[in-house]
């Protein structure tokens, strides 16, 4: 007998599987010395080639034409850099008053609600439920642009006194490591646009082995500082049980508003996937930018935890949508 098309949905991610895997390594045998070295200037070089060509996939005429669905896409953004952000101050203040999490967890959670949507999945569910892909497409493309400049924004504005780096550094790292790779695949689109294209593995492979470079190192840095003295699992029940209420808000806020603004069926899916996701792929190497190692390997553990949570959840809700709107094929995520 087979399993319901949703129960698929609720298989780990493998590359989740494989992050933790990362942990662990970490955790066991952490990079020191000149080995730490050597992975941080390896993890820095991948995540600037990573968005030299995503700068370079991307269409500039396919982003300002779906640009014209202006409504769905300040609902998303609206969602994505102010409702999250807010949650994630309150997440925050809630968990110092009350001692819910360790101060750098908390950090976490800001920093999580600080960052942009995801692409792939986005567009992925968006597919499944039958919604407006190309408007996902646009929609979750132009969070990742503007979260390159608004997310080191927003956390250095709320975390400069939590253990962020200075604003000046801020701003550098974004400028060489993420923009400015950005800008230059932009610009040199016409010359190898296509040979990106045509190699779009290989950029997916880039992007999840920048995310374990990361991974490694961030927490590596955090092990030989201690963060197993500092994080317990019941810190970690408490992660995903926030993590699970902060994504219901936001598809709940995501319904509701395309509805108030009268959006079609299809765009409100479109919505409620764009606009309630965060990007671990962005999140770890903007997490390596913006934080110490040591702090960094703590920060992200929030947004490893948001990612599984709400691809189980959204690969439920994408089905839901599919058969309210005529059936669709199971996920293949």
């Amino acid at each position: 007998m087979t399993s319901p098309s949703w129960a698929k949905g609720l298989r780990p991610d493998p590359f989740v599987i494989t992050l933790l895997g990362v942990v662990v390594v970490a955790s066991l045998f952490p990079a020191t010395g000149m080995a730490a070295t050597v992975v941080a200037w390896a993890t820095k070089i991948v995540i600037g080639l990573v968005f030299f060509m995503h700068g370079a996939k991307l269409s500039t005429k396919a982003l300002v034409d779906g640009m014209l669905h202006w409504r769905l896409h300040l609902t998303v953004l609206a969602i994505t850099f102010l409702l999250f952000p807010l949650m994630g101050l309150g997440v925050s203040a809630a968990a110092s008053a009350w001692g819910l999490l360790p101060a750098t967890l908390a950090l976490g959670f800001v920093f999580l609600c600080c960052l942009p949507s995801t692409i792939q999945s986005s567009i992925a569910f968006t597919a499944i439920a039958r919604g407006d892909v190309a408007a996902a497409v646009t929609s979750a493309s132009a969070s990742n642009l503007l979260g390159m400049a608004l997310t080191p924004l927003l956390v250095g504005l709320f975390t400069h006194a939590q253990g962020a780096a200075p604003m000046g550094a801020l701003v550098q790292g974004v400028l060489f490591q993420l923009l400015g790779p950005f800008l230059l695949g932009q610009l040199l689109r016409p010359l190898v646009g296509g040979l990106v294209q045509r190699h779009k593995a290989v950029l997916s492979k880039l992007d999840r082995s920048s995310v374990l470079l990361v991974v490694y190192s961030a927490f590596g840095a955090a092990v030989t500082g201690g963060v197993w003295s500092r994080v317990s699992a019941g810190d970690l029940v408490v992660c995903a049980i926030i993590s699970g209420l902060l994504l219901a808000a936001a598809l709940i806020v995501a319904v509701v508003a395309a509805r108030q603004i009268g959006l079609s069926k299809e765009s409100e899916i479109a919505v409620v996937f764009c606009g309630s996701k965060k990007s671990l792929v962005t999140g770890a190497p903007m997490a390596g930018i913006l934080f110490p190692p040591a702090v960094a390997g703590v920060v992200i553990l929030p947004v490893m935890i948001f990612h599984q949570i709400q691809l189980i959840a959204c690969a439920v809700i994408a089905q839901r949508y599919a058969q309210r709107t005529g059936g669709a094929e199971p996920a293949r995520l």
